[in-house]
């Protein structure tokens, strides 16, 4: 048999301490300063400003603008996202917390058109909230379409207007032409005897149809053979 000082034997009947029951905490993941939207550790965002150190390499410098470019596009999206969703929660509460806040409605309301145009499966990651604006009235296929030339040849917003501005011009003037040549029509002037003008007319009456209506349909018909050309003055029996 084991004999126990008393110490050990208090220690034995004492309960079990926090520390024996519970393991010791994970450690800590570090923080995500490498995540697209994050800030480099350098930069100090405040509220009115960005603080940065006396002496900061040139890359660093040009990551934070990168950072900070990636951050103000996303927040478009983001204060988009935000009001649909208070619009389809919260019907008019909404209205009032978007009131009290610093937020102007009408450009929230514009981010909101564009999200809802857009929803985030179809949203392009190298392309501004103000890209997708540009062609978020036409119809899917046409949007998809500039925005896969605004990506590929990485344009400007401004690029993607006048892209489209110019498509829409060289288009219009195209319509223009063709329904200009659908117009033009030419004009043969036909001598007929008074006798036959009338007797035109009552064939024409018979067909209900005017006299220039009546005359092009049968001279189309003879042209193209429904009606057969034989017995008429320079053509060939058959």
């Amino acid at each position: 048999m084991q004999v126990l000082s008393p110490r050990r034997e208090a220690n034995r009947n004492a309960p079990p301490s926090s520390t024996d029951e519970q393991p010791a905490p994970p450690p800590r993941s570090p923080s995500p300063s490498g995540s697209k939207l994050a800030l480099d550790a350098s930069a100090k965002p405040r509220r009115t400003g960005l603080q940065l150190p006396s002496s900061l390499p040139f890359d660093t410098w040009r990551r934070i603008g990168h950072q900070i470019s990636l951050i103000a596009d996303s927040s478009s999206w983001w204060l988009g996202d935000w009001l649909v969703y208070g619009e389809n929660e919260y019907t008019d509460r909404y209205k009032r917390a978007v009131e009290e806040s610093s937020l102007d409605i009408q450009t929230l309301r514009n981010y909101a058109w564009v999200a809802r145009r857009f929803p985030v499966s179809r949203r392009r990651d190298k392309l501004s909230l103000q890209h997708h604006a540009e062609v978020a009235a036409l119809p899917e296929h046409e949007q998809a379409l500039w925005l896969d030339r605004a990506e590929r040849f990485n344009w400007s917003r401004n690029r993607l207007r006048g892209q489209i501005k110019a498509h829409r011009t060289a288009a219009l003037a195209a319509s223009g032409r063709a329904a200009q040549t659908a117009e033009e029509k030419a004009v043969i002037h036909i001598d007929v005897p008074v006798d036959q003008e009338q007797c035109w007319r009552d064939a024409a009456r018979r067909m209900n149809r005017s006299v220039e209506e009546w005359a092009r349909l049968i001279l189309n018909q003879v042209a193209t053979g429904q009606i057969p050309a034989r017995g008429l003055p320079g053509t060939k029996a058959g």
